[in-house]
């Protein structure tokens, strides 16, 4: 069976639907914290179990008869992220899985200074040395991350971000149907090429493409870092999620997030979504 975590989520739902075209409802699992929120799916003939990375009681119950598992990593990062992921590769490897799938990040690093970055490159590690046959997923940056970025920029004319570097961004359809791919054929063995779009854009080339979409003159205006941090703070954000954003911005001028591969393509049989059009839907 096919356990699929975090199917509540975004990805994680979007991952079920694919591995739906792929195989029989009966062979997929899936694990979330609110059983009652799946409950579609249990209509549809998956099996649906709660599961918790912060319980691992819980994980044994939910990762029964797996074959496969996709830990879709999770929101938080540091010393918490790294437990988490630990406990949830451990349990799958206690379950008796064939193959844990990670959905890990292109810029996987322990040195950058984007925080969610070291926490992938340390979940890397902790796949390597769990002796469990695996796959890290090396997805591209979120698309929608772009439109977040764009914010009220649409109605003030202005996007004003620190200084950033090229960002091959990448739709979470396309990465959601990579992994339903790579759970149900066992396409790739250890760390992945990097799952990609087929090109690079910085946020001025964001701008320019809300600019032609929405016929609205959008100006990117270059702000310090410590201007944009104050903004945020201002507007209500924790200190952790404004550390995390100027991280961002940090982390893609050094280019971590520069590199496109043909990889996604050919897993896909199909070009990837541009960012044209995830941005497309995010402004009208």
């Amino acid at each position: 069976m096919i356990i699929v975590s975090g199917a509540n989520g975004k990805l994680g739902r979007a991952v079920v639907e694919r591995l739906l075209d792929r195989v029989g409802p009966e062979r997929i699992g899936v694990c979330v914290r609110d059983p009652d929120k799946a409950s579609e799916l249990t209509e549809r003939g998956v099996r649906v179990r709660r599961g918790d990375f912060a319980d691992a009681s819980s994980l044994e119950h939910a990762f029964e008869g797996a074959s496969r598992v996709l830990v879709v990593s999770v929101d938080s990062t540091g010393e918490t992220a790294l437990r988490l992921h630990e406990t949830a590769i451990a349990a799958a490897g206690k379950a008796g899985a064939e193959r844990v799938v990670y959905t890990s990040h292109m810029g996987s690093n322990p040195s950058s200074p984007f925080p969610p970055m070291p926490d992938h490159a340390a979940a890397e590690a902790v796949l390597r040395e769990s002796g469990i046959p695996f796959t890290s997923l090396r997805n591209g940056f979120y698309a929608a991350s772009a439109a977040m970025l764009l914010g009220g920029a649409v109605e003030t004319g202005e996007l004003a971000v620190p200084e950033d570097g090229p960002v091959s961004w990448t739709s979470h359809a396309d990465l959601a149907e990579a992994a339903a791919i790579v759970l149900a054929d066992d396409v790739f063995d250890g760390v992945s090429p990097d799952l990609t779009g087929s090109e690079a854009i910085d946020m001025a080339g964001v701008a320019a493409i809300a600019s032609e979409l929405t016929g609205r003159p959008i100006r990117r205006v270059m702000v310090s870092e410590a201007d944009y941090r104050a903004g945020l703070l201002g507007h209500g954000l924790p200190e952790p999620a404004a550390d995390m954003l100027v991280g961002l911005f940090a982390a893609s001028r050094q280019g971590e997030f520069a590199r496109f591969d043909p990889a996604l393509e050919r897993l896909l049989g199909r070009p990837p979504v541009p960012v044209r059009e995830v941005l497309r839907s995010a402004v009208h």
